[in-house]
C-alpha cells in the first residue's frame, strides 16, 4: 500500500493497482482514479514482488529487473529524468541480479543478489545513503553495502537495510531517532542500529 494507492501481485505474475492516480502510480495509462483493481499495462505476468511508494510503484521481474511508474518528480523511478510515467518503465542499470525493491516517498531502494543495496531519488537528509544529499535519477551504491545485505526497506525519509550477520543498519533523516543509534542526527551512510549486532532475521 502507498499514500493513496494499493497494488497487489497475482498467483500468474501479474500486478493490479487501485486507488488515486494523480500522477499514474496505477500504471494503466492514465491519470484518472480507480476504485476497484485494474490491470498495470504490461505487466501481466512475469513478476515477483510489488512495492507502493507514495506516489509511485516499483515490481521486480522474474528476470530479475526493476520496472517503476507514476510520479518521478526528485527521479524515484530510476530512468535518468523527472518525467513522471503512466506505465512502467526499466529502471537504468537494473535489468538483472535484482532480489527486492522497497519505495517510499520520494526514493527507491533496490536489493542485487550480490547482497548490495542500490538507491535513487531524492536524497534529502542522506536517506540514498551514498554519502551526500545529491539527487539521483538513477541507482546508486549504499556506502559500505555493496554485498552483505538481506533487506531493505525505505521509509519516508530514512532507509533501513538488514545483512546477512544479523545486524540492522539505518541512514536518512533521523530527528525522531528514527535510525535508532541513539542519536537524532542525520546520517547520510548506514549506521549501526544499537543493540541490533546480531540476532535480526
Amino acid at each position: 500500500a502507498g499514500n493513496s494507492h494499493t497494488c497487489a501481485m497475482t498467483a500468474a505474475g501479474g500486478v493490479k493497482c487501485w486507488g488515486h492516480n494523480n500522477y499514474g502510480q496505477l500504471g494503466i495509462g492514465t491519470t484518472i482514479d480507480q476504485s476497484t483493481p485494474v490491470d498495470v499495462i504490461g505487466l501481466s505476468d512475469g513478476v515477483v514482488s510489488v512495492a507502493a511508494g507514495g506516489w509511485h510503484t516499483c515490481a521486480v521481474t522474474t528476470s530479475g529487473g526493476v520496472k517503476c511508474w507514476g510520479h518521478n518528480g526528485s527521479g524515484q523511478l530510476g530512468i535518468g529524468t523527472t518525467i513522471d510515467q503512466f506505465t512502467p518503465v526499466d529502471v537504468i542499470g537494473l535489468s538483472s541480479d535484482v532480489v527486492s525493491v522497497s519505495t517510499g516517498e520520494y526514493h527507491t531502494c533496490a536489493l542485487t543478489t550480490s547482497g548490495g543495496v542500490k538507491c535513487w531519488g531524492n536524497n534529502n537528509h542522506g536517506r540514498l545513503g551514498d554519502n551526500t544529499t545529491t539527487h539521483h535519477q538513477s541507482p546508486v551504491d549504499v556506502n559500505g553495502l555493496t554485498s552483505g545485505g538481506k533487506s531493505v526497506s525505505a521509509g519516508g525519509s530514512h532507509t533501513c537495510a538488514a545483512t546477512t550477520a544479523g545486524e540492522v543498519k539505518c541512514w536518512g533523516y533521523n530527528v525522531y531517532g528514527q535510525l535508532g543509534d541513539g542519536t537524532t542526527t542525520d546520517r547520510h551512510s548506514p549506521v549501526d542500529v544499537s543493540d541490533l549486532s546480531s540476532e535480526v532475521i
